[in-house]
């Protein structure tokens, strides 16, 4: 990519056996010229962990005339062996492609699949996970970053398939600038959004910031447990709104 951009961001973790896989966004705020590099570690300590990671290089990148953002990236390993690549952010929305699932870099000879759009508004952070015989889509929408003014919602989707269409509880698609909100502000929480969803024994939970209208506006990190509805939606419980998470 040439000079380093000024701003790395949206770290997403990722381990398949052994080996821990680290993509991260490089880019300058509001602009599309921008990449998604990858760093590894099979040996990864949390009590050490800067020790053991080897770059990897670039998964693959925008510049200023493409109609996506190179950023927020989300891996997703499928029972058939495959892995894929979540990422993207404004412009024309959420995109797709396939990795090597070993290399974690884009599987060669393979295309990009559009996810989700909102036509030029504002959509990002998308993150995969599967749940009973679904693949769900998660996004935020609107303006992030802002403190107190921030509007950042969360949004959902499902599909059959990983490559899609995704569509919403009202079965509109996420290529239409449809989307089921799962989180919103409400109260002291403002702003919930850049979500990423992981798995732990206890179940699905997903992680997002919020921004503490009690606190002036702190940035708060949340992990919230993922309800599973019979109708197979998620949800997730309420936020306390007498204490800080």
């Amino acid at each position: 990519m040439g000079r380093p951009p000024p701003n790395l961001w949206a770290p997403s973790l990722y381990q398949r056996g052994n080996v821990s896989y680290l993509y991260f966004a490089a880019s300058t705020f509001g602009k599309n010229t921008s990449g998604i590099g990858l760093m590894t570690n099979a040996t990864l300590d949390p009590r050490r962990p800067g020790v053991g990671w080897v770059d990897r290089g670039l998964v693959l990148s925008s510049k200023a005339g493409d109609s996506f953002n190179a950023i927020d990236p989300a891996r997703l390993d499928t029972a058939d062996g495959r892995a894929w690549l979540a990422y993207g952010s404004w412009w024309d929305g959420i995109r797709l492609r396939e990795l090597d699932p070993v290399s974690g870099l884009t599987k060669s000879g393979t295309t990009e699949v559009r996810l989700a759009s909102r036509g030029g508004k504002a959509i990002e952070a998308p993150s995969l996970v599967q749940h009973g015989g679904y693949t769900y889509l998660f996004v935020s929408f609107d303006r992030c970053c802002a403190g107190l003014s921030s509007t950042y919602r969360i949004m959902v989707g499902r599909s059959r398939s990983v490559t899609g269409p995704y569509l919403d509880r009202a079965g509109h698609p996420l290529l239409e600038g449809g989307g089921s909100e799962v989180q919103t502000s409400r109260g002291r929480h403002v702003g919930p959004g850049g979500q990423e969803v992981f798995r732990t024994p206890a179940g699905d939970a997903l992680t997002y910031h919020f921004y503490d209208g009690d606190q002036g506006g702190t940035p708060i990190l949340q992990t919230s447990p993922i309800v599973w509805g019979a109708d197979g939606w998620p949800t997730l419980p309420p936020l306390p709104q007498g204490e800080t998470p």
